[in-house]
């Protein structure tokens, strides 16, 4: 049986020295610009203190264009260089693997950060994005490629390419939201395309233990899931990815496309051959029970997000307990503010229903 406390091997670069990973979480924290705060810094360095082993930072926009939230984490430019390196030093300071989760807010960026309409794979009536043309799409592959290597300048260990939740990358995947006709659009070999230049262009440009995540979403968002079956499929057959990241959003729930009918979201994946490319699943692990139960059905890492928002010590706490749970909902504002979270991320977390105690 696979504990939480084994170490983990990759393919390429360091190990990590268990199996719990802090999921990437929007937190609007850092500074208009895109600079590190030092709430931020703080939040991510309790997290590793508390036993992650590996740490994730927010959706961090690749282009001045993508910027979906306010107080979004930034890697488009050199002058964010300075703040990540003091991330990745930190986690590694407290033995812990940094990472840099790559971000392009695509029909869902914010047009008042912006200023600009957002841009999207076609015209998009919801939101009115408008189509990027094909230099543009070729543009965007160069800002994810470029902000890697930014991200290694800085000492990170690898980044994660965000081709989930109805973002820039995880829109191209979709065959309602994608309709182009050049050699991004059309059958889902064309619209996984953009998935392997930014995937070549990185492992060209940055070095040989550099490590390459993805997020992907199974479901919702438009998207086929079988498509998606098959993307995971085509992600472990490149030999470039180092970590698969399955956003689930409850990791033992039955998939909703009827195709699947009778069969979790977890089975979809965690059965299939991955050679040495490792598998992280996200959604409600809330317990050490949860957290058992989904590496025993073949997950190598955990993604914990509302656990590890609520107690920045969970990888500890259920060393000294297998059957932790994490704190109730809902919790009070001092209670967040003492696990390391600023007044603007409490205020954010006060949207979600339930989550913030009156």
């Amino acid at each position: 049986m696979t504990s939480p406390f084994d170490p983990v091997h990759f393919r390429r670069g360091p190990s990590m020295a268990n199996r719990f990973m802090l999921a990437p979480l929007t937190n609007h924290q850092s500074n208009v610009d895109g600079t590190l705060s030092e709430e931020e810094l703080h939040w991510l360095t309790l997290r590793a203190d508390g036993g992650f082993g590996m740490v994730m930072t927010c959706a961090s926009h690749v282009q001045e264009v993508g910027n979906a939230f306010p107080g979004q984490l930034g890697c488009w430019g050199d002058q964010h260089v300075e703040g990540l390196r003091r991330i990745a030093d930190a986690m590694h300071e407290r033995g812990a693997l940094a990472y840099v989760q790559l971000h392009h807010g695509g029909r869902r960026a914010d047009p008042e950060l912006m200023g600009q309409t957002p841009v999207a794979p076609s015209d998009d009536a919801k939101t009115g994005a408008r189509a990027l043309s094909t230099q543009e799409v070729e543009e965007v592959i160069e800002a994810f490629i470029s902000a890697a290597q930014r991200c290694e300048t800085a000492g990170f260990d690898g980044i994660e390419i965000h081709g989930a939740h109805d973002y820039l990358l995880c829109e191209f995947l979709s065959p309602q939201l994608n309709r182009r006709d050049d050699r991004f659009g059309g059958s889902r070999e064309a619209r996984f395309q953009i998935f392997r230049d930014i995937l070549d262009g990185i492992r060209t440009r940055c070095g040989d233990q550099f490590q390459i995540a993805v997020r992907i979403s199974p479901e919702r968002f438009s998207l086929v899931t079988s498509d998606i079956v098959w993307v995971y499929e085509q992600l472990i057959a490149t030999g470039q990815v180092d970590l698969i990241d399955l956003s689930l959003w409850d990791v033992f729930k039955e998939a909703l496309d009827p195709e699947f009918e009778g069969r979790s979201l977890a089975d979809l994946f965690l059965p299939l051959e991955r050679g040495d490319t490792r598998v992280a699943v996200a959604g409600k692990l809330y317990d050490g029970a949860a957290v058992q139960r989904a590496l025993d059905l073949g997950a190598d890492i955990v993604a914990l997000g509302r656990a590890g928002i609520v107690n920045h010590d969970f990888p500890l706490l259920m060393e000294r307990d297998s059957a932790v749970s994490m704190r109730p909902l809902p919790i009070a504002r001092d209670v967040l503010l003492n696990e390391g979270l600023s007044e603007v991320f409490i205020d954010y977390m006060d949207t979600w229903d339930g989550f913030v105690a009156p």
